[in-house]
């Protein structure tokens, strides 16, 4: 009910106060403005400007603050970046000095092996002195042996042919009996039954082993040629015999055939001086000889010794183990090495074909001589004094 009355009554006051309050019309060409609103516009343009210069500093300084972190980021991360390279040059520094020493050390074993001499070079160093050294003596011996089976075979003063052919062949069956006896000489009474029987009609006592085992050896072996090529020695032309005409014509004919047996026994005493002990064998060759089964001496052939350098390199397994492991310059070594001892081998091979070549002319001047057909007798002729 209250609310009815008042209604007319709020309506007629709001209609007083527009009335009252009515705008003077404006003019159109001028904007209006009241000092209210000027300065609210002055206070928001202040406030935004000020607003404005807040956001600028804030942007400025978030600026600078991002510039200053990302110069300083920036300047740390080259320092990592120098620092790092710092780093890998002394790595790298070092890796290439570790691996200078090491190809260094490398090389310098490379050049110690290839200048320092093997074990086995030295082998064969001693070797080939051990074949000259034995060479030398075996000339030596066999030149003993000629001497003496010459002056025997030409029947010189002294010997048992200088005396009669049958002092010769007396001679050789008391030398048979004292030093070869055999059972049934034996049992004839004739000897004493010996430690080699028929030694000296014996292939094997002339060559069997490598090396004669003693004086008594080389004896067996001399002997063995002596019966092979003169075992008695034709009576020696002497006195009355050697000045006759008819003796002197025996003479010639005694000469020829003393060459010969020189020859011919000359070519046997080489041999039996090439297996006679003559140089002392080093370690290396007995532990060689026992490899094989030998019992090993203190002294050694020509023969042994070249043999013992041929079978070490054939059946040594330490010769063989020490190869794989040579390095080049090593076995280029051993290469000269054993292509000097085939050469040496080949000298040897030439002196015995000039032996042989000697024995070849001895028999052809021999089967020349028998196949001559003598001249028949036919009288001087007559030469006319001018």
């Amino acid at each position: 009910m209250l609310a009815r009355l008042c209604k007319p009554a709020l309506g007629a006051l709001l209609a007083g106060v527009l009335a009252i309050q009515a705008p003077r019309p404006a003019h159109a060409e001028w904007p209006t403005f009241d000092a209210v609103t000027h300065f609210l516009l002055t206070q928001m343009q202040q406030l935004l400007q000020s607003a404005i210069n807040r956001v600028y500093e804030n942007i400025t300084n978030i600026g600078n603050l991002l510039g200053d972190r990302l110069t300083q980021g920036f300047t740390q991360i080259s320092n990592y970046q120098k620092a790092q390279i710092g780093a890998i040059q002394q790595v790298a520094d070092a890796a290439l000095m570790a691996q200078a020493r090491t190809q260094r050390d490398v090389r310098n074993a490379s050049i110690r092996d290839q200048h320092v001499p093997s074990p086995q070079a030295c082998y064969a160093i001693d070797g080939g002195q051990a074949a000259e050294v034995s060479r030398i003596q075996a000339g030596q011996v066999a030149a003993s042996i000629n001497h003496v089976m010459d002056q025997r075979g030409e029947g010189a003063p002294g010997t048992p042919a200088f005396y009669g052919q049958a002092q010769s062949m007396s001679a050789s069956n008391a030398l048979h009996l004292s030093r070869y006896c055999t059972q049934t000489e034996a049992a004839a009474g004739l000897c004493t039954v010996s430690a080699r029987p028929n030694a000296d009609v014996r292939f094997s006592s002339f060559h069997g082993a490598d090396v004669y085992a003693d004086n008594a050896g080389v004896n067996a072996a001399n002997d063995y040629a002596t019966n092979l090529i003169q075992p008695v020695v034709p009576a020696a032309l002497r006195g009355d015999q050697l000045a006759a005409i008819s003796g002197q014509d025996a003479a010639a004919l005694r000469r020829g055939y003393d060459a010969r047996m020189s020859l011919a026994r000359g070519v046997l005493a080489h041999q039996i001086a090439l297996q006679s002990p003559s140089v002392v064998l080093t370690a290396e060759q007995r532990r060689l000889l026992q490899a094989r089964g030998v019992t090993a001496g203190n002294s050694g052939s020509w023969l042994q010794v070249m043999s013992l350098e041929v079978d070490r390199r054939v059946s040594d397994v330490g010769w063989a183990s020490a190869l794989q492991a040579m390095p080049p310059a090593t076995v280029q070594r051993e290469i000269a090495m054993e292509l000097a001892f085939s050469n040496y081998i080949a000298m040897q091979n030439l002196r015995l074909q000039m032996q042989n070549a000697a024995l070849s002319a001895a028999q052809l001047a021999a089967m020349a001589e028998q196949g001559f057909q003598r001249a028949t007798a036919m009288p001087a002729p007559t030469v006319a004094s001018n």
